[in-house]
């Protein structure tokens, strides 16, 4: 599994406007991360991300809150992996880092 130096991309979901890239520099399975660069598409996302942060710091107190707002998150954007894209992830992104984890298979409910 040498995930490390691979460049996976982050896409807009509406219009497929590169949201960003991130360049794999530790895989500490199940995670992924990485330096993001941002894309012409990330502006418009980047809420989306920042309010799923926010949330994931308080997650004790508003579980269902921050559920919601990853599935904001992946409806907004798609991950692609160098083989294609990934039907599921969890993907943070804060200032020039972006960590995450994801499965060739749905996770479960």
């Amino acid at each position: 599994m040498g995930f490390t130096d691979e460049i996976w991309h982050v896409v807009s979901r509406h219009d497929a406007q590169p949201v960003g890239d991130i360049a794999i520099e530790e895989a500490d399975f199940p995670w992924l991360s990485g330096h993001f660069t941002p894309g012409p598409g990330f502006a418009a996302v980047k809420p989306l991300f920042d309010r799923e942060l926010s949330l994931l710091d308080r997650v004790s107190e508003d579980p269902h809150a921050w559920e919601a707002a990853c599935d904001d998150v992946v409806r907004a954007v798609a991950l692609v992996s160098p083989d294609g894209p990934v039907p599921e992830f969890l993907l943070h992104i804060r200032d020039a880092r972006a960590w995450f984890r994801w499965s060739d298979t749905p996770f479960d409910a």
